[in-house]
């Protein structure tokens, strides 16, 4: 561990480093109220930085405040949602809010174990909330920091493991300041998304390399080789007039409760469309096949669609240009 007598220094160079250079233009940073670091912190969980910015800044227009939330309905939240995945999340933060203003008040707690209370709130994101929206100095292990851990003390076990990040956050409460728990965080992140990054680092740029044990950061942090993805394919089809598409609610578990293309048992040749996505360890082909509408299934108009996932929207979308539905009205 870093010398107690160093560790100003450390702090004196991580805060220098970050006040010039740390990222700008995020909305959760710039304005760190509770509500909006709770929402970011719900949307940023297995999804990018550039990606969440645009949908955080639609979510805080449609649902200004914890009460706006609690108050939707699922559908509401879930199509304001669309295009973020793990459908999961948004539940959760819907469910959080509904407890938040029967429980609390529609006060967000500041208490990290009572945070661990709400819905869909585990460890790392009562941290993080904690730390960004009300300063709490406490470690948050995300990632990057693990990784920044790892090779600032040369740890060279794995930290998948209970015992691991046992060690990553003694190593990271060691370093912790007394005050300023959400600009230290966020330095930490920052510097190990921007220079302390996976796989070759820039050692020369890093303001802590005068306090780094890493003899090969390049190996670090120690992690279980990556799981063999399946490729796997799904046939669907595609029921639709010029002006409505028939569509299936999901039963679950994938995409429960959002409207999908209904599968497909008895294809024809050729696909219309065919598309590929991934989900977790699957690469998915989705192949899109024509068929008559079905009464079965739910007619929704073009210009008014429910909550969708990401790769039916776009398989749908695809298909309507093709067959020039849209954009001519027609066939």
């Amino acid at each position: 561990m870093i010398d107690r007598t160093k560790l100003q220094d450390f702090h004196t160079a991580l805060h220098t480093w970050f006040s010039l250079n740390g990222r700008r233009g995020l909305p959760w940073r710039d304005n760190p109220t509770p509500y909006a670091v709770l929402v970011s912190e719900f949307m940023l969980q297995q999804t990018t930085v550039a990606t969440v910015i645009p949908r955080f800044n639609n979510w805080i227009a449609r649902f200004p405040d914890i009460h706006s939330v609690a108050n939707a309905s699922e559908a509401m939240v879930l199509k304001e949602w669309e295009g973020l995945g793990y459908y999961s999340r948004a539940r959760n933060l819907h469910r959080a809010a509904k407890a938040i203003a029967t429980e609390h008040g529609g006060t967000i707690p500041f208490d990290p174990a009572t945070l661990r209370n709400l819905p869909g709130i585990g460890r790392y994101t009562a941290s993080a909330i904690a730390a960004f929206a009300f300063e709490k100095c406490l470690p948050v292990l995300d990632a990057n920091i693990i990784r920044l851990i790892a090779r600032l003390e040369n740890f060279t076990k794995p930290v998948s493991t209970s015992q691991g990040m046992a060690s990553i956050e003694g190593f990271a409460s060691a370093l912790l300041p007394e005050i300023g728990g959400r600009i230290h965080t966020s330095a930490l992140m920052d510097l190990g998304s921007m220079i302390c990054r996976a796989g070759t680092p820039d050692c020369l740029s890093c303001p802590l390399r005068s306090f780094c044990k890493a003899d090969n950061p390049a190996l670090l942090p120690v992690t279980p080789p990556r799981k063999k993805t399946t490729e796997v394919v799904e046939v669907r089809f595609l029921a639709v007039t010029p002006t409505t598409v028939y569509l299936l609610q999901s039963p679950g578990p994938r995409w429960k409760g959002l409207w999908i293309l209904p599968p497909c048992t008895n294809p024809g040749e050729q696909p219309i469309v065919t598309i590929t996505h991934a989900i977790t360890r699957f690469k998915v082909r989705l192949e899109l096949h024509l068929a008559a509408p079905d009464p079965h299934l739910t007619a929704f108009p073009l210009d008014n669609l429910p909550a969708m996932p990401s790769p039916h929207r776009k398989a749908l979308a695809m298909a309507l240009e093709k067959i020039h539905i849209g954009s001519t009205g027609h066939f």
